[in-house]
């Protein structure tokens, strides 16, 4: 045995309707993400680079599946609202939900095997990533890098690969991991080209493993293989381990269009704004990554806001729950009153939050007003954790906000997101495919060329 037999064995586990509802949910959600990107510059670059001509998103009913994962995968972390398991530090919808749903359409799947593809893609993905991150953050972004596995099975399974074939799969898709953080000090849209090609990959292992191509098994766990290579402080012990639930279970959704790090700190001041707490000094305590990723205070564009903690917090006492529009120009830069709290925020370290990390991320604001009372609040978790869910309306309702943005219609979106839910019961998929297509092409659209 292998860890790459391993894991297909524990994919074989049984899936509930719980399960597939849940592999429902964050399907959807990562759908309206990319829906929100419709028409942009990124949106259209990638589908570009992607060979296709009416932008990434029509991937989801064109181009050849390679093509259609890469731009379809691209655009799930371009806002900043892609779900995240935080103990592998992984947004593995990323890159598992494209190449699950490209594989399954060509292989005209059920609904539900196309949920079960997910449950499965996420499993191996999140369980390679734990095993990864057991030393917090690493030179490798996971969410390509560990994230290629999750795409190779959902492909593998969605196109009703064999197990054998399955453990090949993962083999190649440790042979295309790749992906560095050195995109994060640099502008431009390389993260998300990982991704696009962490999607892609899945794809092309899948189908190399189906065409009978032979790949390295113990790509994981070998004297030259990921583990002992891209990730030498890993912890691989428990990577088979059976734990009784999928670990869907264990990823959050986020509220807000912004890095997951900062998401506790907004928590904290919506609650201390909630107070009518009138700030003259904030003080954010939090751990070390969050600040080493989001301490920006005069953040210059829209993606440098998303990652500001002084810009989030100084949001959320002056408007509430943060907006997409509250990271773009004119929001941001034209907003002398949030521009001057931001000016006031200062960040410092929780050790006993560093320590807790990966596994919890948290933060405490504690705010003094003019008068030197100081008022504090915990977050000890983010809305949308497991420990702290998004109510089904709000869930919906991020959906449905998204749809708008990329300018689809409401009875479109409505539409679709329907198709979604109803998936578990769908012989097939053209439902979904209409409703899609639907979405990204509405008949009449001055958006479109």
């Amino acid at each position: 045995m292998t860890v790459t037999t391993d894991l297909v064995e524990i994919c074989d586990q049984t899936a509930t309707a719980r399960d597939l509802e849940r592999a429902a949910v964050h399907l959807a959600d990562w759908v309206g993400i990319v829906l929100a990107t419709r028409g942009s510059a990124p949106e259209r670059a990638f589908g570009a680079a992607a060979g296709l001509e009416r932008g990434a998103l029509s991937g989801f009913g064109a181009g050849a599946p390679e093509a259609a994962a890469f731009g379809l995968g691209a655009l799930g972390s371009l806002l900043e609202m892609d779900d995240l398991h935080r103990r592998s530090i992984l947004h593995a919808g990323d890159v598992v939900c494209p190449a699950a749903l490209v594989a399954a359409r060509d292989a005209g799947a059920t609904g539900q095997t196309l949920l079960r593809a997910l449950l499965a893609g996420y499993e191996v993905a999140l369980r390679i990533g734990v095993a990864a991150a057991t030393g917090g953050y690493s030179a490798w972004y996971n969410s390509a890098a560990c994230g290629v596995f999750g795409a190779a099975m959902a492909a593998a399974r969605a196109d009703g690969l064999g197990a054998q074939a399955q453990a090949h799969a993962l083999g190649h898709a440790g042979m295309q991991a790749a992906g560095l953080w050195q995109c994060r000090l640099e502008p431009g849209h390389a993260k998300q080209l990982a991704a696009g090609h962490a999607a892609r990959a899945g794809i092309t292992a899948a189908r190399a493993a189906r065409a009978g191509i032979g790949a390295p098994l113990e790509i994981l766990e070998g004297p030259l293989g990921v583990f002992a290579t891209m990730y030498p402080g890993s912890d691989p012990a428990g990577i088979a381990q059976a734990r009784g639930d999928w670990a869907l279970h264990e990823v959050s959704l986020k509220p807000w269009s912004a890095c997951r790090h900062v998401h506790p700190a907004i928590a904290a001041a919506l609650e201390l704004r909630a107070r009518g707490v009138v700030p003259a000094r904030i003080e954010v305590a939090t751990y070390a990554a969050a600040i080493a990723f989001c301490d920006a205070p005069a953040p210059q564009d829209a993606h440098s806001a998303r990652f500001s903690l002084q810009h989030c917090v100084a949001t959320a006492l002056v408007r509430g729950a943060p907006a997409r529009a509250d990271f773009e120009d004119p929001a941001r830069r034209d907003a002398p009153e949030i521009a001057a709290l931001r000016a006031r925020v200062h960040l410092v370290e929780d050790p006993g939050l560093s320590a807790a990390f990966p596994g919890a991320y948290g933060a405490t604001l504690r705010i003094t007003n003019a008068g030197g009372a100081v008022h504090t609040a915990h977050a000890p978790h983010a809305p949308g954790d497991p420990e702290a869910p998004l109510a089904p309306e709000a869930i919906e309702a991020k959906f449905l906000t998204n749809c708008r943005d990329g300018g689809v219609p409401d009875p479109a979106a409505r539409a679709l997101h329907e198709a979604l839910r109803a998936l578990p019961a769908q012989p097939d998929l053209t439902a979904l495919s209409a409703a899609l297509r639907g979405a990204t092409h509405p008949e009449g659209d001055p958006h479109e060329p």
